[in-house]
């Protein structure tokens, strides 16, 4: 398995995962509800903490989620909720592991695969749609979405998140630079204010981030046999075609 990238950071991801969430809401539930969890189990790829998971356990509540997730400290804050939900316990298995090392049920309902595409080279990607293809059911929908840059581009540092827990202020902030070949290398930065404004902590983390456009996007899943759209918050559905 590779190195969790998300080790020194993962304890910040889903303070700041939140607000994203509340956003995505609308789009990705109206894309849920043309599952067919009765078809096989829903597929959540990159499941992070469990916020996706718990919308997909929401939306359609008959269906089996199967969570994959490489990062044991994104995993350990999804296993906690899981273990804490009488509910969900029964119907959510959780897998050890990167899409790309773990061989999917043969028949799935749907799939949800947020914020995790730029971990994927071009290679991996094609080949994870072929597969995906092959064992979505008719009219089952892959569930996706684009983050930026859409282009191999800097990113000026912004800072994306604040929130206040406590005595402590969270700061989330990044900046991407170009590292060739279709990627960019962001560098992320968290930091713990105190109540006066002096920071406590501040850490710094950095990770390569495979670049991919719309076009790109929706031309590899046309390849792969998909028919896709761009919808709100550039969240993408594709179904099977034909």
């Amino acid at each position: 398995m590779t190195a969790d990238l998300y080790a020194e950071s993962g304890e910040f991801i889903d303070v700041f995962s939140r607000d994203a969430w509340q956003a995505f809401r609308p789009p990705v539930v109206a894309a849920l509800h043309r599952a067919v969890p009765d078809q096989g189990p829903f597929l959540d790829i990159g499941a992070g903490t469990g916020l996706g998971t718990l919308l997909v356990a929401e939306t359609l509540p008959s269906a089996e989620i199967v969570a994959v997730e490489p990062s044991p400290i994104l995993r350990a804050v999804l296993l906690s909720r899981l273990a804490g939900s009488e509910s969900l316990r029964p119907r959510v298995t959780v897998i050890a592991a990167g899409i790309q090392d773990w061989q999917s049920p043969a028949r799935l309902g749907g799939v949800l695969a947020m914020n995790m595409l730029g971990h994927l080279d071009p290679e991996q990607r094609r080949r994870l749609w072929a597969e995906l293809r092959a064992r979505l059911a008719p009219s089952a929908p892959l569930i996706v979405n684009l983050q930026p840059p859409a282009e191999v581009t800097t990113v000026p540092p912004t800072t994306f998140a604040s929130i206040t827990v406590g005595g402590r202020t969270y700061q989330g902030g990044g900046e991407a630079r170009p590292a060739g070949d279709g990627t960019v290398t962001w560098t992320m930065r968290y930091r713990t204010l105190t109540p006066d404004g002096s920071v406590e902590r501040d850490l710094v983390v950095a990770y390569p981030w495979h670049v991919v456009s719309p076009a790109e996007l929706l031309d590899e899943l046309a390849g792969a046999g998909f028919t896709a759209t761009v919808g709100e918050l550039d969240v993408v559905v594709a179904t099977p075609r034909g």
